[in-house]
């Protein structure tokens, strides 16, 4: 009997590439976005396994509970979960949209934990899953210009290696994906593609092939790339004023 993973945000970039990957070993999938037309065409693409889609947006208040309730009704157990939806914005804090900012908490936040907290107990039951979390390498360090969304980050980085702990006699794993820059439609919505930290980006598809093999072999924490390694290592001993200032520098333009 296949397996079947949850895939959110799987209409494009790291998700989409989540999506082919699980696709192309047989998984069964639950996509969530907020398109049901990608979902659909999707759908048509992987027609030799089962694909169930659901349209919510993780920004909205009670989204996450609903898709709960939704795969729930239809007696689907979910193997694994991946929490890969989630946006950045790039600028002053105070000067960008208040409410663009708490909905990136909704999402980013609030949902992927949410999600987890529905998903865990019958993997729990079952003594069998995995939870794959995207968060970045900006998990690390302090992110002026990007103040929220760096925090929302290393929210996702903490949360998940609690839980690495909190599950130990389990046969559970919980994995972090810590990518820097990644050639998806990220740069455009947060507006960073003409800065210095895009100037290294990856593709999508490495930064997913990386992930994935990261998951299955039950890893902590996965940082992609070896540019981003080093710098991951270095934000950890940096004094935490001088790692924010590399965070500014970086986040300026080329």
């Amino acid at each position: 009997m296949n397996k079947t993973v949850l895939i959110t945000g799987a209409t494009s970039g790291l998700g989409y590439d989540f999506v082919k990957l699980f696709a192309n070993d047989g998984y069964n999938l639950v996509l969530v976005a907020r398109s049901t037309q990608k979902m659909e065409e999707i759908k048509q693409t992987f027609k030799n396994i089962k694909v169930t889609i659901i349209t919510k947006d993780l920004t909205r208040v009670g989204a996450a509970k609903e898709v709960y309730e939704e795969i729930e009704k239809q007696g689907i157990f979910i193997d694994v979960l991946v929490n890969n939806a989630g946006y950045g914005l790039m600028g002053e804090f105070d000067k960008l949209d208040l409410q663009a900012q708490v909905n990136m908490i909704q999402l980013n936040v609030t949902a992927l934990t949410e999600l987890t907290y529905y998903f865990l107990p019958k993997m729990k039951e079952k003594n069998s899953g995995r939870i794959l979390n995207v968060a970045s390498t900006a998990a690390f360090q302090p992110g002026p210009l990007m103040a929220v969304y760096y925090a929302t980050k290393a929210y996702v980085l903490s949360f998940s290696e609690a839980l690495v702990e909190e599950l130990y006699n389990h046969s559970i794993t919980v994995t972090t994906l810590c990518p820097g820059a990644t050639k998806t439609n990220f740069g455009s919505v947060a507006s960073v593609e003409g800065t210095k930290m895009f100037s290294r980006a990856m593709s999508s598809e490495s930064v997913a092939k990386e992930g994935y093999i990261g998951l299955l072999k039950g890893k902590r924490v996965i940082i992609t790339g070896n540019f981003n390694k080093m710098g991951a290592i270095s934000a950890k001993f940096l004094p935490r004023s001088l790692a924010a200032k590399v965070a500014k520098y970086v986040a300026g333009e080329k």
